[in-house]
């Protein structure tokens, strides 16, 4: 029998106790996600904010919005109990839309929190933007910054580099889809399954079943018959050869 020495429980519940921490505190960070945002278009992106401090409420978010690859267009989804506000800087290129020139966009969002609708510890509230058109690349940092009810900020601004661990306060980044729909950014590609069962489907017109599902089924039953004479023969041959 293995019998778990004082020690080696300690260090088990030590090793947990540090991976369940870390776990829950990487899910703790404020993140940007999105379900339609493509390269070159229009999404709503929704950052989640959540309260990690014990005794203080989140009272106040910002967001820096990019300036090399402006948004042309940020729409502001209300918040109940919560003041947007956003501020504009003038570009140093212009930037060609469908509506004309852009020489100003919006450069950063500030949201905050009426006294009552702060985010108190163990809570989390999401804030909405419509933008676009969003940058043609993969992925679009947006960092920001949390401000806490003593007046303390945490600043999610530091960027994430492959290969390397998750920075303690990473900049919130989206995954933007690729054009297609594949992937990435909450949009999910056609699965196996979902291919199969969409073949299927177009073998079946709404007449009925189409030529060629009729044809798989008669080879299928002269297969099948085919398949039973070999055996009603086989069986004869055995019986005569024991008689």
């Amino acid at each position: 029998m293995h019998i778990l020495t004082r020690s080696s429980a300690v260090v088990a519940a030590t090793a947990l106790s540090v991976v369940a921490l870390g776990v829950g505190s990487a899910s703790a960070h404020v993140r940007v996600s999105s379900a339609d945002a493509a390269p070159g278009g229009y999404g709503e992106l929704t950052f989640r904010v959540p309260t990690e401090s014990d005794t203080l409420s989140t009272t106040e978010l910002a967001v820096k919005l990019p300036t090399d690859t402006p948004l042309a267009s940020v729409s502001v989804k209300p918040v109940p109990g919560w003041t947007a506000r956003t501020e504009t800087t003038t570009l140093p290129t212009p930037v060609q839309t469908d509506d004309g020139e852009v020489t100003e966009a919006i450069s950063q969002v500030v949201w905050t929190a009426d006294p009552s609708a702060a985010i108190a510890p163990g809570q989390y509230q999401t804030f909405t933007i419509l933008a676009g058109p969003l940058p043609e690349t993969g992925s679009l940092s947006l960092p920001a910054v949390q401000t806490y009810s003593d007046g303390s900020e945490v600043a999610w601004i530091e960027p994430a580099v492959a290969g390397q661990a998750e920075p303690e306060h990473p900049a919130p980044v989206l995954q933007l889809t690729a054009p297609g729909g594949d992937t990435a950014g909450g949009v999910v590609a056609d699965s196996p399954a979902d291919t199969t069962a969409t073949s299927a489907a177009a073998a079946t017109t709404d007449d009925g079943p189409s030529g060629t599902a009729v044809a798989g089924l008669v080879v299928a039953i002269v297969a099948l018959l085919a398949a039973g004479a070999a055996l009603v023969t086989g069986l004869a041959g055995r019986r005569r050869t024991g008689a």
